[in-house]
C-alpha cells in the first residue's frame, strides 16, 4: 500500500528579495512561484508521501492548461471556446514537474527508493469543456471534448517522455455530476491512455451512485474516489468492487472539505474498511481532493496522519 496526493497544495507567490532575484525579475525571468514547488514537495515527503506532485502552484486546474491551448481564450477568470481546439503551444506542466522531481532527487540524496516518485496530473478534457463556455465552432461539447483530448494527449506523453513519472492522472470531477456523456468520455479517456506504457489514473470526486457502474467500465488502472467527505461511496464500493477488475483504488481517507486535521481514528476506519473490501495491495491512500484551501500546517498534518496509518497496514 502506498500514499499519494490528489494535487495541490497550499502555496504563497514569493516576490524577489535580494539583488539577484531582483535582477531576474527586471529581465522577466524571476519565477514566483518556484519556491513553492519546493516547499511543496518537501511537505509532501516529510509528511511521507511516497508519489507526490508537484504542489499544482500555479492556478485553477482549468486555466492552468487552457491558456496554451489555441481555441480557447480566458475572459474575465473563465474560459471560452472560441474556434477549433488544437495543440498546445507550449508544453505546459514539464518544467514544474522537472524542478518537482529535482527536488526530491535531492531529498533523497540523489537515489530516490523503488515505489517512491512523481506523478503527471492533468485535468480532464470532461471537465475542462463543461467548465468552459462554447462561444463558436463546436454545435455540442462531445466534439470539444475529443478534440481537447487529442490535445491534451500531447502533454501527457511530453510528460512521460520528459519526466518519467510513477503514474498519470487525470482530474475528472464532472463525471459525477450526471452531465457528462459517458460514451464520449470514455472516448476521450481512452485517446489519453493509448500507447501509454505506465498507468493511468482517473480521480473523480462526488458521491458516485448513478456513475460508478460506468467509471467501472473505463480504460484506467486506478480509479480515484472520495471517502472521507461523504457516507456514500463506502457503500457504493463494498456492493460494486467486482466490477473493477484489475483497476486500483485512489482511496481519498481525509476530508478536504474541511480545514481541520481529521480525526486519526476516522482516517484509522475507513482504510481498515477498504482493505476488507479490495485488499491493501489495490489501494492507493490520498486525500479526496487538493488540499489548497486549508492552511499549511493543517494540510501537512493531514497528510502526516495519513501515511501514519498506511505504515500501520503496509
Amino acid at each position: 500500500m502506498r500514499s499519494t496526493v490528489v494535487g495541490s497544495f497550499p502555496a504563497e507567490e514569493s516576490y524577489p528579495a535580494n539583488f539577484k532575484d531582483k535582477l531576474l525579475n527586471y529581465f522577466g525571468l524571476y519565477d514566483s512561484f518556484k519556491k513553492a514547488i519546493e516547499n511543496s514537495v518537501i511537505a509532501q515527503l516529510d509528511a511521507g508521501v511516497d508519489i507526490v506532485s508537484d504542489g499544482q502552484v500555479r492556478g485553477d486546474m482549468v486555466s492552468i492548461f487552457t491558456k496554451y491551448i489555441p481555441g480557447m481564450k480566458i475572459e474575465d477568470g473563465n474560459t471560452v471556446i472560441v474556434s477549433k481546439i488544437k495543440n498546445p503551444v507550449q508544453e505546459i506542466s514539464i518544467k514544474d514537474l522537472q524542478y518537482a522531481k529535482k527536488v526530491m532527487e535531492k531529498y533523497y540524496n540523489g537515489n530516490i527508493p523503488e515505489g517512491k516518485g512523481i506523478k503527471g496530473i492533468i485535468t480532464g478534457p470532461n471537465t475542462i469543456v463543461h467548465s468552459s463556455r462554447i462561444q463558436s465552432f463546436y454545435k455540442n461539447r462531445e466534439d470539444a471534448i475529443i478534440d481537447l483530448a487529442h490535445s491534451l494527449k500531447f502533454e501527457v506523453d511530453a510528460i512521460v517522455k520528459k519526466v518519467n513519472p510513477v503514474y498519470i492522472q487525470v482530474d475528472e470531477p464532472f463525471l459525477s455530476t450526471g452531465m457528462v456523456d459517458m460514451k464520449a468520455a470514455r472516448e476521450a479517456i481512452d485517446i489519453i491512455h493509448e500507447g501509454l506504457e505506465i498507468p493511468l489514473g482517473m480521480h473523480v470526486c462526488g458521491i458516485l451512485s448513478d456513475a460508478f457502474k460506468d467509471l467501472a467500465k473505463f480504460n484506467i488502472d486506478i480509479l480515484d474516489m472520495e471517502f472521507a467527505g461523504n457516507n456514500v461511496n463506502l457503500g457504493i464500493l463494498e456492493k460494486n468492487a467486482n466490477l473493477l477488475g484489475n483497476k486500483k483504488v485512489g482511496f481519498g481517507c481525509l476530508d478536504s472539505s474541511v480545514n481541520e486535521v481529521d480525526e486519526i481514528k476516522d482516517i484509522d476506519g475507513l482504510v481498515c474498511k477498504a482493505i476488507e473490501i479490495v485488499g491493501k495491495d489495490n489501494l492507493l491512500l490520498d486525500p479526496d481532493c487538493g488540499l489548497r484551501r486549508a492552511p499549511r500546517d493543517v494540510a501537512f498534518e493531514k497528510l502526516r496522519l495519513m501515511n501514519q496509518i498506511k505504515d500501520k497496514y503496509s
